[in-house]
């Protein structure tokens, strides 16, 4: 009896790589755009004003920015669920498998930074920048780790994905904590008293996901108000959607709010929310651009920050509580999948991308220099010294 195929195109999208090729496709079409002769239309479409009114209310803002503070919201929501169920469910509910991956995410990200101060410690206006490449794109990562099959430890992928974890908790931070303009306290009260009916929900049982996101909707709506970046709604409301489900009857299995919401929004953020970022913010226009362009401190300071910074803190600190027998290694991993790990979390395009929108946003540099050089740079050869690396790890017999 012979078994039906399934369409190309559904096979496409149920590979670990497809979300990875399609934030490729999306960047390398608006690069090509914004080198063409439409690149005009490139722009006039980013910067196309959109507006939401109700009576006196109303926000206006490009599409740029609805996609970078509205959509990415629910990048963020969606980062916020997956940290939750591996803190209680997961790889990071064991204190003895996290304590590695969590000594090299520190490391990832405290070098990167310290690599970029060096570079533009003389010219204030750049210092801002000092968190962009200490992110990790885990959607990238993890594809080039697809594209090598079995030749890569089940461990390897774990102990990536655990790192990153980490990476993205200390993103959110840095973003809460270095990134907010001028505040405005109404809007910041509105947002705390969403938290508190959100906190009443989730203690008294509440599961139904409507009452959530509604209540969701209004918090990220007093966080674009209150000069907290709008993102960081989505994390919030994501630690306060239950993991348990209420159960009735015993034999009544109910999935968990959690899980199920964590479940319907991968495929759209893979497959349309990250996308279309990349689409909006990769726009690099190469044309008319000259030698000081590439050399210049800031897109330099990233590309170091993401190759030479991320290899180098992620492996020493690793390398260091493994040498002085502190930590072990997972079980499958050798020093070469240690180094390529290493070298994979380099990739950081689209946290990246989302922090160099914001870090430049008062000094004005980015109407000079053009930061995302660095980030594509870096984030490249980082993917490609990667793959390498751990395609040449011979398999463990």
């Amino acid at each position: 009896m012979k078994t039906r195929k399934s369409h190309p195109i559904k096979r496409f999208f149920e590979q670990e790589t497809a979300g990875g090729i399609l934030l490729i496709v999306a960047a390398a079409l608006a690069m090509l755009l914004a080198n063409s002769p439409f690149y005009g239309h490139y722009d006039l479409l980013i910067d196309t004003p959109f507006i939401i009114s109700l009576g006196d209310f109303a926000l206006e803002k490009p599409l740029l920015l609805w996609i970078n503070d509205g959509l990415m919201a629910v990048f963020f929501l969606l980062v916020g669920l997956e940290l939750k169920r591996e803190l209680l469910d997961g790889e990071l509910s064991d204190p003895r498998k996290i304590a590695l991956p969590a000594v090299g995410a520190i490391g990832g990200m405290l070098v990167p930074a310290l690599i970029y101060w060096w570079i533009n410690k003389d010219n204030p206006a750049a210092l801002s920048g000092w968190a962009i490449p200490a992110a990790t794109d885990i959607a990238f990562a993890l594809g080039v780790l697809a594209l090598l099959g079995s030749r890569v430890p089940v461990t390897v992928k774990i102990f990536l994905t655990s790192i990153a974890v980490f990476d993205d908790i200390g993103a959110i931070l840095i973003i809460a904590f270095f990134y907010t303009s001028k505040i405005s306290m109404l809007a910041l009260v509105v947002a705390a008293v969403c938290c508190a009916i959100l906190f009443i929900c989730n203690r008294s049982g509440v599961t139904s996901l409507r009452a959530y996101l509604l209540i969701g909707l209004v918090m990220w709506v007093a966080l674009l108000k209150s000069g907290v970046h709008a993102t960081l709604g989505g994390v919030i409301l994501a630690f306060f959607i239950p993991m348990a489900a209420a159960r009735p009857h015993p034999e009544i299995k109910i999935p968990s709010p959690l899980k199920f919401l964590e479940h319907e929004l991968h495929a759209p953020v893979a497959f349309l929310i990250l996308p279309i970022f990349a689409f909006a913010n990769s726009g690099i226009r190469f044309i008319g651009m000259g030698v000081e362009d590439f050399t210049h401190s800031v897109p330099v300071g990233i590309a170091s920050g993401l190759f030479f910074g991320k290899q180098l803190g992620v492996f020493l600190f690793c390398g260091v509580c493994v040498l002085f027998g502190w930590l072990k290694l997972p079980k499958g991993m050798r020093w070469v999948h240690l180094y390529g790990v290493a070298v994979l979390c380099g990739i950081g395009f689209t946290m990246s991308l989302f922090i160099g929108s914001l870090a430049f946003q008062e000094s004005g540099i980015n109407s000079v220099i053009d930061e995302r050089l660095g980030i594509v740079f870096g984030s490249l050869v980082s993917a490609v010294l990667g793959f390498v690396v751990l395609r040449s790890a011979k398999p463990k017999a």
